[in-house]
């Protein structure tokens, strides 16, 4: 054996990159990606042996982002060696993966006695149990012993960025002398010896030793151990997958926030209620969802997806009351994180302050004609959704008899654009029942009537609702003060028609508004504003005016005659 070891001092390993990953969960909030198998064990010989129980576990901590090895390795073990023991120092898996070549030493082997024992990785029988072994290198106490021990501040540790590698070792007799190696030092060692260790010893470090660890799910490189449990298995696949386990500490998902904004809308209008959500990354795998609880009934809006760094809108489209009121919206989001928010809305009904009954000997010897006010005017809007798609990433792990292609894909997201845009016209005319208008020229005191029209256009027809409402502010209430809300005449999702409520004050029941008999002759305007066209960006409206010239008051179409008795 001596003479194998001095050898070995002049032989230089390249080896494969390949990794596996192990979880379960405790208070430090670890994961152990760990399962196990092995078999029943052989006979002892001459040539080597190993008793139950003389094994241990190599620690290493290795940084999750480029996987490298920030802490050296320790050895931890319920029965500690001889310190004369023939080992190779305190590699990890991944350092000789990465070209570290094996390294012989005879004596000075350091290891640590944890106070509570480690479960048995080791099996004889194939049947450890893998998840006592996750529930103890996940634990809080061991998470401590390996920050105290390896120099690195616990919380530091634990806090998403790091990971701790896990290799079982075995302590056995080969050729004479004992010998202390992970699964992979012994599948490295046995490539030196010729196949010797294999042949002799196989039963420990070609199927129990490295059968005792692998990973569950791929992490560091590693992949999931999908092969035989219970048979030996190659030196290629000890080097690239098995051998091993990983504790992990999932950083705390970034918490979803909720962007809200409070919104005024009219009574019995379809709208459109929208928040946006960002935070960490919302994916097929990890979904955010997003709920509004609006006046007793729950609407919720799945798969709501954004990469990381970015946001998503996500909106729900409903239908106001009937009555004015203020309302309040709760929002919540789940997935990664959970957030809450709250909406302030104010419903208003714009039917409530018509313009008075004129009547003929009404004056206003003071109006002064006001400008028509700039009203809030968005004839377009513009949103985009999320679209995440899986970008495959096919990895080859194993040789070339022996191996298997693993995906290590990620997802990538596609941007979709939608828009929506506003157009829309109004005209007014004399009433048909003024028996004096010509043209758009008319005398005070009698109605005019008039007609809105709305078109919509969208590339995302369920994100906008129709134009539903439109309100007129006349000249002589200085475009305050009064107004009358149209009626919907004709309402579809691109096209809207809407005119004057039938007036209450008109004989003929006519969709008419009465100029006053007082208004000066010149241009008489009515400014019409076109509003709630909702979009997940917002309310569409446009601001409208129409005019007629007043020459002259009803009052001229008047003359005093005597009776013909």
């Amino acid at each position: 054996m001596k003479r194998l070891f001095n050898l070995f001092l002049a032989i230089t390993l390249i080896f494969s990159f390949t990794c596996v990953q192990v979880y379960a969960t405790d208070g430090t909030g670890g994961s152990g990606n760990i399962d196990g198998g092995g078999g029943n064990m052989g006979d002892a010989t001459s040539h080597g042996s190993w008793n139950p129980g003389n094994e241990g576990v190599r620690v290493t901590i290795v940084r999750s982002s480029d996987h490298a090895v920030v802490s050296a390795p320790i050895d931890l073990t319920n029965k500690p060696p001889a310190s004369s023991i023939y080992h190779f120092g305190k590699v990890s898996k991944i350092q000789y993966n990465g070209g570290t070549a094996l390294s012989p030493v005879q004596g000075g082997y350091a290891c640590i006695v944890p106070p509570q024992t480690i479960p048995r990785v080791i099996s004889t029988n194939g049947r450890n149990n893998i998840e006592a072994i996750k529930k103890y290198f996940c634990s809080e106490f061991l998470v401590q012993l390996v920050a105290n021990h390896t120099g690195m501040d616990y919380d530091t540790l634990i806090g998403g960025e790091y990971k701790i590698l896990l290799e079982p070792i075995a302590y056995y007799k080969f050729e004479g002398v004992m010998i202390a190696t992970t699964a992979t030092e012994a599948a490295l060692y046995d490539e030196v010896v010729g196949g010797q260790l294999r042949y002799w010893m196989g039963s420990l470090t070609a199927k129990n030793l490295p059968l005792s660890m692998f990973l569950e799910t791929p992490d560091l490189g590693y992949p999931a151990w999908s092969g035989p449990t219970n048979k030996n298995v190659s030196n290629s696949d000890i080097k690239s997958s098995l051998g091993l386990g990983i504790v992990r500490f999932e950083e705390q998902p970034e918490e979803p926030e909720i962007s809200a904004y409070d919104y005024e809308y009219r009574t019995n209008t379809e709208v459109i209620t929208a928040v946006e959500v960002s935070g960490g990354q919302s994916d097929p795998d990890n979904p955010v969802t997003v709920r509004f609880h609006i006046d007793g009934t729950t609407y919720t809006v799945s798969n709501v997806y954004y990469p990381d760094g970015d946001s998503q809108l996500a909106w729900v489209r409903w239908t106001t009351p009937d009555e004015p009121q203020d309302m309040t919206i709760d929002v919540d989001v789940s997935g990664p994180g959970s957030a809450q928010a709250t909406i302030h809305c104010k419903i208003v009904d714009l039917d409530e302050n018509p313009p008075p009954n004129p009547v003929a000997d009404d004056r206003n010897d003071s109006f002064t004609p006001s400008p028509v006010p700039d009203r809030p005017e968005k004839a377009s809007a513009q949103w985009t959704i999320w679209d995440p798609w899986w970008q495959e990433y096919w990895v080859w792990h194993g040789d070339d008899e022996d191996g298997y292609w693993c995906d290590h894909g990620w997802w990538e997201f596609d941007l979709d654009r939608y828009s929506a845009s506003l157009s829309a016209d109004m005209e007014i005319t004399p009433d048909e029942k003024n028996p004096t208008a010509s043209g758009n020229s008319m005398k005070s005191g009698y109605g005019v009537n008039q007609v809105v029209t709305a078109r919509v256009s969208s590339s995302q027809r369920s994100a906008t609702t129709a134009l539903q409402n439109a309100v007129s502010y006349f000249p002589e209430f200085n475009y305050e003060s009064f107004w009358r809300l149209l009626d919907r005449i004709s309402i579809s999702s691109s096209s809207s028609r809407l005119e004057f409520q039938k007036n209450e004050y008109s004989t003929y029941n006519r969709r008419t508004h009465f100029t006053p008999i007082w208004y000066p002759d010149g241009s008489y305007t009515v400014n019409t504003w076109v509003i709630d066209c909702w979009t997940p960006a917002g309310m569409l409206s446009v601001n409208l005016t129409d005019s007629l010239n007043i020459r002259g008051n009803l009052w001229d179409d008047w003359h005093i005659a005597p009776l013909d008795l």
